[in-house]
């Protein structure tokens, strides 16, 4: 738990699963992310669709953990909704073409950890509040999908906040107790009203200060979370 600025480690009973957030958490997002980014904008001013430079690469790394509609009036403000829409399908295509040319990494760990955890029977899962075809795309191209029971996205179920998903993925697997690991607030409070041990991830560099206050142990890195379990 975060009191006072401070972080209190501890370590907590197996818990029968472990739902992770993708970007930020498990993938190294801007690795994947930034040449999409910049490929987008160059296709839609060249569709007519935008006029001016590219908005700086901190505004959507800034934005990462949010559903892709908030991104969009962020980065994007003044443009009309369907040039949103249209930066989605672009951005997703240059992601999944960056994917099947072998981009993007994972983050340190991030294989053995998980291996090891589920040898040790952890149920694990992702809920993330990106498009399916990126979850999947992503966990299927690293090769990492035989170790989850599920990939549940916002993308795929139209859940207006990851507490809805990550309530849902608890429903349908009948999940009885769980860690929520994840570098955001979306990431605390989806487990924090879920009534899970939250876990934050303070590796990535995208968060802002005091994101993630209420969660109960924090991550440097990711290999350190398999020794918080008693």
């Amino acid at each position: 738990m975060i009191r006072g600025g401070k972080v209190l480690q501890a370590t907590f009973e197996k818990p029968d699963a472990m739902i992770f957030d993708l970007d930020g958490t498990l993938f190294q997002t801007e690795t994947l992310l930034l040449p999409a980014y910049h490929a987008m904008f160059d296709t839609l001013r060249a569709e007519g669709l935008y006029k001016g430079e590219t908005p700086p690469e901190s505004l959507i790394l800034g934005s990462l953990g949010m559903l892709l509609e908030h991104i969009w009036q962020r980065v994007m403000p003044d443009v009309d909704p369907a040039v949103h829409r249209r930066a989605d399908s672009l951005l997703l295509d240059y992601q999944l073409e960056g994917l099947r040319q072998g981009d993007g990494r994972m983050y340190d760990s991030v294989a053995d950890t998980l291996s090891r955890l589920r040898s040790q029977g952890v149920r694990l899962f992702v809920a993330s509040n990106g498009l399916e075809p990126y979850v999947k795309g992503v966990v299927e191209h690293k090769g990492l999908a035989p170790l989850f029971e599920g990939l549940y996205s916002a993308g795929e179920f139209q859940t207006r906040s990851k507490v809805d998903l990550v309530r849902m993925l608890m429903d349908t697997y009948d999940v009885r107790s769980a860690w929520m690991v994840g570098d955001r607030s979306s990431d605390v409070e989806a487990g924090l009203k879920n009534g899970l041990t939250v876990i934050g991830c303070d590796y990535a560099g995208f968060r802002k200060e005091g994101e993630l206050e209420g969660a109960h142990a924090i991550l440097s890195h990711f290999e350190e979370l398999a020794a918080l379990i008693k």
